[in-house]
């Protein structure tokens, strides 16, 4: 068939409904068949029909069981995919030409259908780690699967209430909350509903909200015997309670009222819903995945090569060599300048962020596409001095010759041009010091001071755009007939024996530091930048994280694996430290793989965490099912709202464009992927039927979808998410990490300020999903509420207490000024703290119950908008005069209700203050996350200053209070703002 008859093909996949598409199929007979199919069939049925067409043809009775064919295709990256997945659709598949052949399997089927998964998990084929034809890449494959399965296995053996504790660990408030809050101490007793799984009836029981889990099966199952009279006597300690319609349950020691789900039902006024589960069902749970991982295990075992036998090698101890650390430029390729330039490259030895010695510069040489520079580049250190993590760091730049006059002379200046950097080590991933020739693959820079040419902070990988990007030749040289190798710690005594002169004080160091005390966390995670590169530091700084709690590690998570781009290797201990918490706590294992997987996409990680990917999968093979099942909602999701934007270009209706969004919703392939899957945001979340009457999407650019979801164990119980495509959201979910743990920090000192616990999850390049704050409330903008126009809204300091009399009419108004005055505290302290910028009406939202929150974080560390050169927010934060009237509950002497609100502001003020330094350091990890706000140390200047780093606590208040009195006496040019930006806004 003639080339580019098929091109097209992905207009056919990205048509909805059971459209038929013409297929041919390839058999292996010789045979060629070809009829229709519906775009939504699964490979198997499709498999079903070839082989029912095929009765017909000729050699029918020579081929095999359908089971022992697989179907190939080419796929969209042009490369050949066997679809071991049989419940994959066509159209998820999307074949790039219509051409499906039938090939008979090899290999073991379980193994093959499990790689088939990892890759579709990875968004890139196994095949392509295999590819790299890389020793380093090998190896730790080899390691990491054998490391990963042995803790599967190990904890397949664990006794079931120890499994769950893997799989169901407990959602658990901060102590304090549940043991200070006025609320709980208020309440005497809680009403629990409880049924016995398998049994539709239920049992209303009483409690103390300070009362273990225990206690509440124990009356459960009092009161079963009650009713029931069983024939023996059950024990509490063989059930455990799961709360209805979702994988979250309640079990240990820990005091009912701390359970996150049973609080925010006391908040709530809901009575919680839960069911009593027996052990044997837990413990079937844990069998099924065993069983699974078994057959994995099994399959492997079969299959694999013996071990090759281990090579001994002659090396040389590089303490041994004092002479100089040289290299050899040879060449360039694919450098595109302007002809009127000079190809110039710099090279400089870092370790971390440190210069070892002077940086050098080759020789100029005129632009070409290849050009040859053939010199020697030495630097002035001793290979000796050279420490074990040396980076070597290139720049290409061009050199432009300016002419310019000065009065009546001429004046040549040179300006540097930057094209291109490129960073390698020194020594390779088995301490031996490089040798031989190697072309680095650069990376293009961004122009910048000639200072900054050099990028020791950047990735030691090659840029795998190979056809795309400069190239630079180097030769390392070969000192020794033999390799040079690093010696490790235990040879230091030796080398001292046999009179080789070594650094004595590094002995020592790394001695101490092998004693020195546990640093505590906050301190540690300062030592993962990439400032300190040496591994014994860094294994140090993992050891003390090792003490962390589930919970303090998953709030931290974010920033570990952003580090992960700091390591040199890609065997580290942060890599393993990290697997080896995933494989012990799902919820864990379950946000790893989203932040590594949103990242899949960046050239320079690609490789790294995919790797780190694979490891996971191989050591949770049962969890791929699961994560496989949350891409398809949120591919569906994305295709979803490209048909709502594409409405929105034509100018459709907004009513037509939502009738249409819900049609499309029905049909069978968008429930079956849309329902029924674990919350990328919580894994605890079941989004179980989608309501599709409910569901619309949003005004702004980006068109987000507002998707809802009823749960069908507890009715008029919904949840819902917004899912955004087009923006980049990872500094969103860094803000909303920073605001839950600034409210982690204020419980547990006592001071519950209401926050709003919604949270963001960046799931690719520029798609994620936030959650939907309380769905079954209504939420509202705090400007327009009960008012006719922008104008009358931004100074009607009524509207907002006349909207919230409204939704809380007698008693429960007090309740909701108190949210109100608690939550507005949380904000406007959070808000000044990271310099929150943007703060206009449309992202100020108020629930009905009171809270006011804060969404939308595109701008923050001081980045606040302007228009015309005109700063727009003058104020530090947002404390407008009808937020001080709510507080005030309407009445103008209130002022003891304002003093307590004040008095909020300035408790949870210096407690962020003596907090400081964590928020500093996870800051300046997050530098590796290259957001456009947060790249360099300049950039948490603010956050410093804010924070009041290296100022008593007395001085820090003194300041917080000048900007609290400003942000009062100036609220008015926040009205103003607000009025401009609705005006502008409705009259797009």
């Amino acid at each position: 068939m003639p080339p580019g008859v098929y091109y097209g093909m992905q207009d056919v996949w990205e048509k909805e409904g059971r459209e038929q598409v013409n297929m041919e199929f390839l058999l292996p007979t010789g045979i060629y068949l070809s009829f229709p199919v519906a775009r939504s069939d699964t490979i198997g049925a499709i498999k079903k029909m070839v082989w029912k067409h095929a009765r017909s043809e000729p050699l029918f009775n020579v081929l095999s069981d359908p089971d022992a064919y697989v179907f190939t295709c080419i796929n969209r990256t042009a490369e050949r995919e066997e679809l071991e997945d049989e419940q994959r659709r066509l159209c998820d598949v999307q074949p790039f030409m219509p051409v499906l052949r039938l090939v008979a399997r090899e290999g073991d089927r379980v193994e093959k259908l499990i790689n088939t998964q990892i890759s579709l998990l990875l968004g890139k084929g196994l095949h392509e780690f295999d590819a790299q034809k890389n020793h380093e890449v090998a190896e730790f494959r080899t390691k990491m699967r054998s490391f990963c399965e042995e803790k599967a296995q190990d904890r397949q053996r664990l006794p079931w209430h120890q499994w769950m504790e893997y799989n169901f660990p407990c959602d658990l408030e901060p102590f304090s909350r549940a043991a200070q809050s006025g609320k709980s101490r208020s309440v005497k007793k809680i009403f629990i509903n409880v049924k016995f799984e398998a049994s539709e009836e239920s049992f209303m029981l009483q409690l103390d909200p300070q009362d273990m889990p225990v206690v509440l099966m124990r009356s459960a199952l009092k009161k079963k015997a009650t009713v029931f009279r069983p024939v023996k006597q059950e024990k509490p300690e063989d059930y455990t309670l799961q709360v209805n319609g979702r994988w979250e349950f309640i079990y240990g020691k820990n005091p009912l009222c701390q359970f996150k789900y049973i609080f925010s039902c006391l908040y709530g006024g809901q009575t919680p819903h839960l069911t009593m589960v027996h052990h044997s069902t837990i413990t079937k749970y844990q069998e099924e995945q065993g069983t699974l991982s078994s057959q994995v295990s099994k399959s492997r075992s079969l299959s694999k090569p013996p071990p090759l036998p281990l090579k001994k090698q002659n090396t040389t101890s590089l303490w041994s060599i004092h002479e100089p650390f040289y290299i050899h430029l040879l060449q360039g390729s694919r450098v595109n300048a302007d002809e009127s330039m000079k190809l110039v490259v710099q090279a400089g030895l870092f370790h971390g962020s440190e210069l070892l010695c002077k940086v050098v510069t080759s020789s100029e040489v005129s632009v070409c596409s290849d050009p040859v520079w053939d010199q020697k580049l030495a630097f002035e250190i001793n290979l000796c001095d050279l420490p074990r993590m040396s980076r070597l760091c290139f720049a290409l730049y061009g050199v432009l010759e300016k002419t310019k006059k000065q009065r009546s002379t001429k004046k040549k200046k040179k300006a540097d041009c930057p094209l291109a950097w490129v960073n390698t080590m020194v020594f390779d991933y088995k301490d031996q010091l490089k040798t031989g020739e190697f072309l680095l693959s650069t990376w293009p820079s961004a122009p910048d001071d000639k200072g900054d040419l050099l990028n020791p902070m950047g990735t030691v990988e090659r840029n795998p755009n190979i056809d795309s990007t400069a190239g630079l030749l180097i030769r390392f040289s070969n000192f020794r007939p033999h390799p040079l190798c690093y010696p490790p710690l235990e040879k230091l005594n030796e080398a001292e024996r046999n009179g080789e002169k070594i650094s004595a004080s590094k002995e020592e160091m790394v001695c101490l530091l092998r004693k020195w005390p546990d640093l505590p966390a906050l301190h540690a995670l300062e030592l993962l930048d990439y400032s300190f590169p040496d591994p014994h530091v860094r294994s140090f700084t993992i050891r003390c994280l090792r003490k962390l709690r589930d919970d303090e590690l998953f709030q931290y998570l974010l920033q570990l694996v952003q580090v992960l781009k700091y390591e040199s290797y890609l065997d580290c201990d942060l890599t393993t430290f990290l697997l080896e918490r995933a494989l012990s706590n799902k919820k864990i294992g379950h946000f790893l793989y989203w932040h590594l997987r949103s990242e899949m996409h960046v050239s320079s990680v690609s490789l790294r965490f995919g790797l780190i990917l694979e490891a996971y999968c191989r050591g949770s093979i049962y969890h791929i099912k699961s994560l496989m099942k949350q891409n398809e909602a949120l591919n569906k999701m994305k295709a979803l709202n490209d048909f709502v934007k594409s409405g929105s270009q034509k100018s459709t209706s907004r009513s037509q464009i939502t009738e249409d969004m819900k049609l499309c919703i029905k049909q069978d392939t968008y429930v079956e992927a849309l329902s029924d899957t674990v919350s990328p945001l919580n894994p605890n979340i079941i989004l179980s039927d989608i309501c599709t009457e409910k569901c619309k999407f949003m005004d702004s650019k980006m068109k987000p979808l507002w998707l809802m979801y009823k749960n069908k164990w507890v009715q008029a119980d919904t949840v819902g998410i917004i899912f955004k495509n087009g923006d980049d959201l990872r500094q969103d979910m860094l803000t909303l990490q920073m605001i839950q743990l600034m409210d982690i920090l204020w419980k547990t000192e006592g001071l519950d300020l209401r926050m709003i616990p919604y949270g963001c999850l960046s799931t690719g390049n520029k798609t994620g999903v936030i959650e939907v704050v309380k769905s079954s409330d209504t939420i509202a903008n705090i400007q327009r509420n009960n008012s006719n126009s922008a104008a009358t809204a931004a100074f009607n300091k009524d509207a907002l207490l006349n909207w919230l009399k409204s939704k809380n009419p007698g008693d429960k108004l007090d309740q909701a000024i108190e949210e109100f005055t608690l939550s507005c505290a949380g904000y406007c302290v959070a808000t000044y703290v990271l310099g929150i910028g943007d703060r206009h009406s449309d992202n100020i939202m108020i629930r009905e119950n009171g809270q006011l929150f804060h969404i939308d974080f595109g701008h923050f560390l001081g980045n606040f908008k302007a228009k015309f050169g005109i700063n727009r927010e003058r104020v530090p934060f947002i404390l407008t005069y009808d937020f001080v009237h709510v507080i005030q509950q309407g009445r103008t002497n209130n002022s003891e209700k304002f003093e307590r609100f004040r008095e909020c502001c300035e408790q949870a003020y210096k407690i962020l203050c003596r907090n400081g330094t964590l928020f500093v350091n996870l800051f300046a990890l997050m530098r590796a996350a290259g957001l456009p706000e947060l790249s360099s140390s300049k950039d948490i200047q603010y956050l410093k200053d804010s924070l009041a780093l290296g100022k008593s606590e007395e001085e820090a208040l003194k300041n917080f209070k000048v900007k609290f009195n400003e942000a009062l006496r100036e609220s008015w040019k926040t009205k103003v703002n607000w009025m401009v930006h609705t005006f502008a806004k409705d009259n797009r």
